[in-house]
């Protein structure tokens, strides 16, 4: 049921020429889904107050809940297409009232970590791109079928959701900006092994799946009501700069089953690393930051090793955002274990003299689909200097793609090692001591491969194709000879 309606709504999409790209179906998919999972909210509690006797009131006014504007019902329960609103009359209701209206619940809610202020800052934050008011109305009708009222439903609904973050992923040039492989995440949670009443940070979030496979890990059937709400409310925290991806983020945490996501729209490499305070630090760290861009100097001026790569700058605001004995898991290019520039150099100093660096996953080419870069996740502990390093060289015996995704059990035998840091044909462990303090090199350098054999010197090459010459030119001789 819950596959066609999806498939449905993108058919509906795909009839309004303002969409173009996956990213704006999973865009303006996330906001019609929102306002439906608030309707749906608002119901249940509507209920709860009505069999406990208490009054309540909702959190929109009647004119802007989903049953008045989007789906209204006759005396029957059944769907009022004669008061519905549709075609230009539904774009310009929607444009000019409903966004505005919601726009406002940022300035008046009671707090941040309110429903109210993320109802706030996702409206103020998209736009409906909607410019048929005929495909707008086919896509809300289809929504208004999904119900999110049980927790079989949410799981229903999150795994297709996960499904069109992952196909947005794919389409872009950078698809690990939206998609980090879902078994690399839930090997990097299993390795991490957050704790109930631990706290776990994102400060680059995207579309939230290392809070939401989290979530999964956490999550029990026999959790007391205090630490359901632990849970619910004193547990995940992310940041998230691009408007595209925090409106994603905040609805994949919801069908997940988080009800307020912590997440804050934010630039995190705004935030000045020496003035983070003890109450704002973690637990646990788990990341796959953006690489690349060219951060400006007014950014880099917020960290003591200046450099334009933006992975190196969150490197940096996670080693100081995780408490003293915290864990931190981090996808990073490969390239930064063994880069010669002084930022690289002294990042390297600083994770191996401040963190326990204790474990390097190399990750093949194809992990990331979208992305041609080759990635390792480093692993590490705040506090103690880091003595040994293991490394485990991920080798799925095949070549990864989208039709040929990594998944769980490519990652077991990586899973399985980790607590002993066993070596085997893939796994290695190195002495920081043997590590040259000049450079601070950690490149990949399984001693367990097969050495390859030598490039020659360009004399060599030259002095080969002379000596073949001159046998060529001895067998012509001979040829010549005999006839």
């Amino acid at each position: 049921m819950f596959e066609n309606a999806f498939n449905n709504i993108d058919k509906a999409l795909r009839n309004d020429e303002g969409m173009a790209t996956e990213l704006d179906y999973a865009e303006q998919t996330s906001w019609l889904l929102f306002l439906k999972y608030l309707d749906d909210r608002e119901a249940e509690r509507a209920d709860n107050a009505e069999l406990e006797g208490r009054e309540y009131r909702p959190i929109l006014d009647g004119a802007y809940r989903w049953q008045a504007w989007a789906a209204p019902k006759d005396e029957h329960g059944n769907f009022d297409h004669n008061v519905a609103k549709t075609g230009d009359d539904l774009i310009e209701f929607v444009n000019r009232e409903l966004f505005p209206y919601l726009q406002t619940f940022r300035n008046s809610a009671p707090g941040v970590d309110t429903l109210e202020y993320k109802i706030g800052e996702i409206f103020s934050e998209i736009i409906c791109k909607f410019r048929s008011g005929y495909a707008l109305r086919d896509a809300i009708e289809i929504v208004d079928t999904l119900t999110f009222n049980s927790q079989q439903a949410k799981h229903e609904l999150s795994d297709l959701y996960e499904t069109r973050i992952r196909r947005m992923g794919n389409a872009g040039r950078n698809g690990g900006e939206y998609y980090t492989p879902r078994p690399l995440i839930r090997a990097m949670i299993r390795v991490t092994d957050p704790k109930l009443g631990e706290t776990i940070y994102d400060g680059a979030c995207g579309s939230a799946g290392f809070l939401c496979e989290a979530y999964e890990h956490l999550k029990s059937d026999s959790l007391s009501t205090s630490e359901w709400d632990t849970l619910q409310r004193k547990t995940f925290y992310g940041q998230e700069k691009k408007s595209l991806a925090y409106v994603i983020g905040i609805m994949n945490m919801i069908l997940h089953g988080i009800e307020t996501p912590a997440i804050t729209h934010a630039n995190t490499l705004n935030e000045n690393v020496l003035e983070i305070q003890e109450a704002q630090r973690h637990d646990v760290v788990l990341a796959n930051p953006p690489f690349g861009g060219g951060e400006r100097k007014e950014v880099q001026h917020n960290f003591p090793i200046k450099t334009g790569e933006t992975a190196y700058l969150f490197l940096q605001h996670f080693i100081r955002m995780l408490r003293a004995g915290g864990r931190g898991a981090v996808v990073i290019k490969n390239t930064f274990l063994s880069n010669t520039d002084n930022a690289s150099v002294d990042l390297r100093k600083e994770l191996l003299t401040t963190c326990n660096l204790h474990t390097v996953l190399d990750c093949p080419g194809g992990t990331f689909q979208g992305a041609g870069v080759k990635t390792v996740v480093l692993f590490f502990d705040k506090g103690a200097p880091t003595q040994h390093v293991w490394y485990y060289q991920l080798d799925p015996g095949r070549s990864l793609g989208k039709t040929n995704p990594l998944n769980d059990a490519d990652l077991a035998e990586f899973v399985e090692l980790h607590p002993s840091k066993a070596a085997s044909d893939k796994s290695w462990t190195i002495a920081t001591d043997d590590i040259n303090p000049a450079t601070w090199d950690l490149a990949v350098k399984n001693p367990n491969a097969p050495e390859e054999a030598p490039l020659r010197s360009p004399e060599e090459i030259i002095g080969d194709m002379l000596a073949r010459d001159a046998e060529t030119a001895r067998i012509l001789e001979e040829i010549r000879e005999m006839l």
